[in-house]
């Protein structure tokens, strides 16, 4: 099976903004991710596919160089093209772009070529500094390690690796800088940086926004009714949480402190939990004889104010 165009895993078009492949990426990366497709060898294959083409399109970079056609879907590079219009519009050529920083290797060849330099880093015998370029990666961690902080490793095309330190309360799309660890620099410059954009997967049942985090819980009749104490997931753990005597679904409670947890300037957040009145798949006999004899003494319509015009 032929490899598909980044574009086309994403569905944008070529010209989409970074806006657009933001957003076409969470969407499917939600749709596809293994935790919410456990066992599904296709969702996996897809949710990498996925990954892959954000990887390239999120990176303008790396879209320039697919878009030039030095990469493939992939990001595997391509056979260099033996002409003078592939050497300026290609990876060669667009090291010479005025809208770009030089390579400092390339400052070097100039020098060397223009002045007779012998080793590389001095033109006629003067020594010259130049920063290191920096280097841009993409990386894609769990919803909790984006909350309450991890340790991550990049692996490097050459076989090396970054660790990356993830604070707790990063937000999707956050750029980390690791300074020193980009491309190295000319003479006794110093080193580029690695820029590292974090990409956080969706949770099956969290959701976050801002500082605080939201989830669904489901309760039980007798619990709705008659009010109870039960165990509720928060990010850092299961809490305990009374559910008062009649609530209806859709009642929201706020668990203080339970969100994303405090860091830098910022404080801790809130857990909000929405309460879902379920049945089961198997409802208790002796309850659908008593609600069939049942008659409320006071009769509530539940869509009185579902009126249309």
């Amino acid at each position: 099976m032929p490899v598909r165009s980044p574009y086309e895993v994403l569905g944008v078009k070529p010209d989409a903004s970074a806006e657009d492949i933001r957003r076409a990426y969470r969407k499917l990366a939600k749709q596809y991710h293994p935790d919410l497709n456990p066992g599904n060898a296709e969702a996996e294959a897809r949710f990498k596919e996925i990954g892959t083409a954000n990887e390239i399109l999120s990176d303008m970079d790396k879209r320039a160089r697919f878009d030039r056609g030095e990469i493939d879907a992939s990001g595997a590079e391509r056979p260099p093209q033996p002409s003078y219009r592939g050497f300026a519009e290609g990876a060669e050529g667009a090291r010479y772009h005025p809208q770009d920083a030089m390579h400092p290797e390339d400052v070097e060849d100039l020098f060397a070529n223009f002045f007779g330099g012998g080793a590389r880093g001095e033109a006629g015998g003067v020594r010259f500094r130049m920063r290191g370029a920096d280097h841009r990666y993409s990386l894609t961690i769990e919803f909790l390690e984006a909350v309450n902080g991890a340790r991550k490793r990049i692996t490097l095309p050459d076989g090396t690796s970054l660790d990356v330190a993830i604070p707790p309360g990063l937000a999707d799309g956050q750029v980390l800088r690791l300074r020193g660890k980009g491309g190295a620099g000319s003479g006794d410059a110093p080193p580029g940086d690695a820029l590292v954009e974090v990409h956080v997967a969706p949770h099956k049942f969290f959701q976050r926004r801002g500082p605080d985090i939201h989830v669904d819980l489901p309760v039980t009749v007798a619990e709705a009714v008659l009010g109870a104490k039960v165990e509720a997931p928060t990010v850092s753990g299961p809490v305990a949480l009374t559910i008062p005597p009649r609530s209806d679904s859709g009642k929201l409670l706020r668990l203080r402190g339970r969100g994303v947890p405090a860091h830098g300037t910022q404080p801790a957040g809130d857990q909000y939990v929405t309460l879902v009145v379920t049945i089961g798949p198997e409802t208790d006999a002796a309850l659908e004889e008593f609600l069939k004899d049942w008659a409320p003494k006071h009769v509530h319509d539940p869509r009185a104010a579902m009126v249309t015009p």
